[in-house]
């Protein structure tokens, strides 16, 4: 039996997503802002392994994408993401009891389980789009990411509320409220409505059997989508991470270069209000263009100087250009797999999107130690380029029918 999705049902599943990416997801800022200096708060002497947490949290998402989509395929979309806030939860007790024993790697494995949490909180964008009909799946998507803007506002004063709570053991009290935003994300997700009878594909028809992975994965439009996704998240987090480095380098405040990624946040997040709609007038293709446009905008007017005011333009124009480049590749991928195969592809699709942010935001501190901050910036023009041809040439030679068909 064929149900159809009414566009009301979809905006209440959209806005349950939303709030629970407002609050869940604000434990991924409070792991990455504090997590290196709670690591150097713990080592005694060789302070280099000082960001190792925060590694982990980066590799847990990477790690927790696949087993994240397995559970939500096995027991559904409301027990499954309520699993999430539990590994949340348990990320959280872990690092906090971490603090409080003074080990650095217990609550270095804290880390990566609210890593493998926060993999769940990403799955939020794809159930999303599953949820909504055709018409609707960008703007879904779109709209969920917009709760990244309260993400960014409520994890940094988590951190400056908290962090001395349970003085002298510092940063403790932030991850203990970790536990609570998890709580509450699950009460929020107990309102989800998930009608096993409707399973659609990409079209809004009825369910037909699952392909092989390698047959989904291997299909031009999957493969310049996935190519998009990395290109626009990785290059983010490579110049974000060093951002910070390179303003304090240049004689800015510790405060300068905060606010400079206050910005660049909430030009992550500020246009999913509208962006879902500028995907609908425009097309997927036409927004992700426009998104590595900014990309290499971003890096050429941090290469045209280090005054303050440039540095802080680069951030903004690096973070509307994530959330073009990113909300309108997902949109993509969400038009390449049928609803049989949608857990398997979107497991598969995260996994590789954050092994390869981890990386970027791994080799970033490298590069910038071993080259400076302009090499950061002139490595984003040739992978963007890479993307824009990728994406031309799908555009030129794509067929009529869609992906999933």
């Amino acid at each position: 039996m064929t149900v159809s999705i009414s566009e009301r049902e979809a905006k209440r599943t959209a806005l349950i997503f939303a709030s629970t990416q407002a609050i869940v997801g604000s434990a991924a800022p409070v792991a990455i802002s504090i997590g290196g200096l709670a690591g150097y708060y713990l080592l005694d002497a060789d302070k280099s392994l000082a960001t190792a947490p925060v590694t982990g949290f980066n590799i847990g998402v990477a790690l927790g994408a696949i087993p994240a989509a397995w559970i939500l395929r096995r027991i559904g979309q409301r027990y499954g993401f309520m699993t999430g806030t539990g590994v949340t939860a348990v990320g959280g007790l872990v690092a906090t009891a971490g603090l409080f024993a003074g080990s650095f790697w217990l609550f270095a494995l804290g880390l990566a389980l609210l890593g493998a949490g926060n993999a769940f909180v990403q799955q939020f964008r794809f159930a999303a789009a599953d949820n909504a009909p055709p018409a609707m799946k960008a703007r879904a998507i779109s709209f969920v990411l917009a709760g990244g803007v309260v993400t960014a506002i409520l994890g940094p004063q988590i951190v400056i509320f908290t962090r001395e709570l349970f003085a002298p053991v510092m940063f403790a009290g932030s991850f203990a409220s970790v536990i609570i935003l998890a709580a509450v994300g699950a009460v929020i997700l107990s309102f989800l409505r998930t009608n096993r009878a409707i399973v659609m594909d990409a079209g809004g028809t009825a369910a037909v059997p699952a392909r092989p992975l390698l047959s989904v994965v291997t299909q031009p439009y999957f493969v310049v989508a996935l190519m998009c996704s990395v290109g626009s998240y990785a290059l983010m987090s490579f110049v974000m991470t060093g951002a910070p480095l390179a303003m304090v380098g240049c004689g800015f405040s510790t405060d300068e270069a905060a606010l400079g990624i206050s910005w660049h946040v909430m030009a992550m997040f500020g246009p999913s209000f509208f962006t879902g709609r500028l995907i609908a007038r425009f097309g997927k293709e036409t927004i992700v263009a426009a998104g590595l446009v900014l990309l290499i905008a971003c890096a050429l007017v941090a290469l045209s100087g280090i005054q303050l005011w440039q540095f802080w333009t680069a951030l903004v124009l690096l973070g509307l250009g994530w959330n073009f480049g990113f909300i309108g590749a997902t949109a993509m991928v969400a038009e390449c797999y049928r609803a049989s195969e949608k857990n398997k592809v979107q497991g598969l699709h995260d996994f590789v999107l954050f092994s390869s942010v981890a990386f970027g935001s791994l080799m970033s501190g490298q590069i910038y130690n071993a080259f400076g901050w302009e090499m950061l910036n002139w490595i984003v023009l040739p992978v963007t380029a890479l993307c824009l041809a990728a994406l031309a040439a799908l555009v030129l030679v794509r067929p009529h029918r869609a992906p999933a068909e």
